[in-house]
């Protein structure tokens, strides 16, 4: 059965018009689409140089630099969305009951956002700082939204959700420039204990990398099972791990040549 040219001819211009009505406004979206990507990102590389340049920590620097690109996207889309036809003023409606499912869904993730807020107006850590937290030890490569990301001494990276920082104690190593070389020493009952001073004294004023602050050698405690003793050495806090093994070292050798045993 043949089909009619005027019916064939219609079907051809409705295809037209359906090209014409909806294949401009998405190629078009599409194109915002992009050049809003590039854009962010290059606005992205542009706050991060322009803080650089102030000087702003790199902790604030990275967080404004993401929150400037996600704008642009926000932006972007809720643009494509108006082209479409979507009114953004009740189009928020239903984006505010869909967040809502997705809160309820999501209480983690929103808390671990909750407490990368928190982090990032207190500042207890900034990137390159040594911290212990949540039971783990590094130096702070990241600090995102959701989660810290540490480098540890051994090279391995660690990804710690915030909540679990936030909400215990953290411990920041390197805030301050000094740290002191606590070294606790015990021995026997039967070694003289002015003698033992002597010794602890000599080993610690030959300490390399201390700083001109003179050590401390406190005797902390005497028990069944013998005297213990404690030399505290000042340092800078990038040195801290070479002088203490360093106050060990000295400590030994100068305890063997003055004949004082170790419990």
């Amino acid at each position: 059965m043949a089909i009619p040219t005027q019916e064939v001819r219609m079907t051809a211009q409705q295809w037209a018009e359906f090209a014409l009505q909806y294949a401009a406004p998405v190629l078009w979206s599409c194109v915002i689409l992009i050049v809003a990507y590039f854009l962010s990102s290059w606005a992205r590389r542009l706050v991060t140089n322009a803080c650089k340049r102030a000087e702003i920590e790199p902790t604030l620097a990275r967080f404004f630099a993401k929150l400037t690109r996600w704008i642009i996207l926000i932006f972007a889309g809720t643009f494509v969305l108006n082209r479409f036809g979507f009114e953004t003023t009740s189009f928020s409606v239903l984006v505010g009951a869909v967040g809502l499912a997705i809160g309820l869904a999501f209480q983690g993730t929103l808390s671990n956002f909750a407490s990368g807020i928190m982090l990032m107006i207190f500042r207890p850590y900034k990137i390159g700082d040594l911290i212990v937290a949540a039971g783990q030890t590094g130096t702070v490569h990241e600090i995102d939204l959701f989660s810290t990301t540490l480098d540890t001494v051994d090279n391995k990276r660690i990804f710690i959700p915030n909540t679990a920082i936030f909400g215990t104690v953290i411990t920041n190593v390197s805030f301050h420039e000094r740290r002191r070389v606590d070294v606790v020493v015990m021995v026997q009952h039967d070694g003289d204990i002015d003698a033992t001073r002597r010794a602890l004294v000599t080993a610690a004023s030959k300490v390399t990398g201390q700083l001109a602050d003179p050590p401390e050698i406190v005797l902390v405690d005497m028990t069944t099972g013998g005297v213990t003793w404690q030399v505290q050495v000042w340092t800078l806090a990038s040195d801290f791990l070479r002088v203490r093994q360093a106050t060990i070292r000295e400590i030994k050798v100068g305890l063997d040549e003055a004949r004082i045993a170790l419990q």
